[in-house]
């Protein structure tokens, strides 16, 4: 499999000589810079290629755009979207004409992926990401004062909700906003509570069936245009898998990327699996769904959680958690083999090591939530060895 790495740009606390330490070569970035909605030039797509592989003696290149977002009016279906459409259609052109064919792309409402710590203490003083339940349902039901909010959460989330609230000092408060919308990092948009509640009432209506209507439209708008430039784009599943600030999410589970893949079929439609994202949800069965979508599958994010009874989980260490990380990789090995065994010339399957903790040195450093260097590398060399020796023992193809 094809060892990638996120990199957020020249802003990113990692540098470039760090990724080909680690191990990987394929870069995974995006032009985060431009606003969402807006055309990504030649000129901006290849200024971002010069740097990657400005230094030929690292072999770096960019493989993988994550992501070229959408507009929220799409998500919305909100008002004349052609010229939104067309910018995005420009845009892969675009990248298709400098050589980037993969597209991850996300179809989660206002927020992103979203936790409610950033540095959740390990042993030995690293951290993790977290999302807790009780800490959640405070911000949801006390701090936004959303309407209904109460009857999304069990009675005893919302009784440690209200004691954690009382408790919580104003920068307690102000830290669990920020946790919150810290989100995909790079993402253009930022909310206090009042645009939050003024971008939620903008949903106001709009239900699961309708936003799925909105998804395959999206489909219908770019896939042809993708298969006539021989690209491929790959949905990323909601992080946390669940509805969140009364939002719909569809793309958690079995049955949505069943619809999502069956909506518009073509091999440039296709999954970004995240073991994280995916393994968040308690009905989700990791292994099974892999299996199941492997065929369907154009990048993949490797991470692992443990998850509580309350709906809260941590970011793993990558073999630990609650997936079998070992029975994944497995199946994605041989879903190369296959693809390599029928001819096809995009058999190899890109990957990275997703949501590293703050390790070591990299503690109090500044990178982006869940992007550090060392705990991301501990995470590429472990799972590296998985592929390694189930390629011998299997004489399976790797990248």
């Amino acid at each position: 499999m094809q060892q990638s790495w996120r990199w957020f740009g020249p802003d990113d606390k990692v540098p470039l000589a760090a990724i080909r330490q680690a191990g990987a070569q394929g870069v995974v970035t995006s032009l985060h810079h431009i606003p969402y909605g807006e055309e990504w030039s030649v000129a901006e797509i290849t200024r971002r290629q010069a740097i990657i592989a400005g230094d030929a003696s690292l072999g770096l290149h960019w493989n993988v755009v994550e992501s070229l977002p959408l507009h929220e009016r799409i998500k919305l279906g909100e008002g004349d979207l052609t010229p939104i459409f067309d910018n995005y259609r420009a845009s892969m052109r675009n990248l298709a004409a400098c050589g980037i064919k993969t597209i991850c792309y996300n179809f989660m409402p206002v927020l992103d992926w979203t936790r409610t710590t950033l540095h959740y203490p390990r042993p030995g003083g690293g951290t993790a990401l977290r999302f807790d339940a009780a800490a959640y349902a405070a911000f949801d039901v006390f701090m936004l004062q959303r309407k209904g909010a109460e009857d999304d959460h069990a009675p005893a989330t919302l009784a440690r909700a209200r004691q954690w609230f009382d408790h919580a000092s104003m920068a307690e408060k102000d830290r669990l906003l920020a946790s919150i919308m810290a989100g995909l990092p790079g993402a253009f948009d930022r909310y206090d509570i009042p645009a939050l509640r003024k971008i939620l009432a903008r949903y106001d209506g709009i239900d699961a069936g309708t936003l799925r209507q909105n998804l395959k439209r999206f489909l219908e708008e770019v896939i042809p245009t993708a298969e006539e430039l021989g690209m491929r784009f790959a949905i990323h599943p909601d992080d946390p898998p669940r509805s969140l600030l009364g939002l719909p999410r569809i793309v958690s589970n079995h049955d949505d990327l069943r619809f999502i893949v069956d909506a518009v079929p073509s091999h440039a439609n296709g999954v970004t699996f995240c073991t994280g994202s995916l393994g968040a949800g308690p009905g989700n069965d990791v292994p099974a769904l892999a299996c199941a979508f492997a065929g369907n599958t154009h990048f993949v994010h490797l991470r692992n959680v443990t998850k509580e009874p309350d709906g809260s989980f941590y970011e793993a260490d990558h073999l630990e958690g609650d997936n079998d990380m070992i029975a994944i990789v497995e199946t994605f090995l041989q879903e190369q083999a296959r693809r390599r065994q029928a001819g096809r010339a995009d058999w190899r399957l890109p990957f990275r090591p997703d949501h590293g903790h703050d390790l070591l040195d990299d503690v109090g450093k500044g990178a982006f939530p869940g992007y550090s260097a060392i705990g991301r590398l501990k995470g590429l060399a472990e799972l590296r060895g998985v592929m390694l020796t189930l390629a011998r023992s299997q004489a399976l193809p790797l990248a």
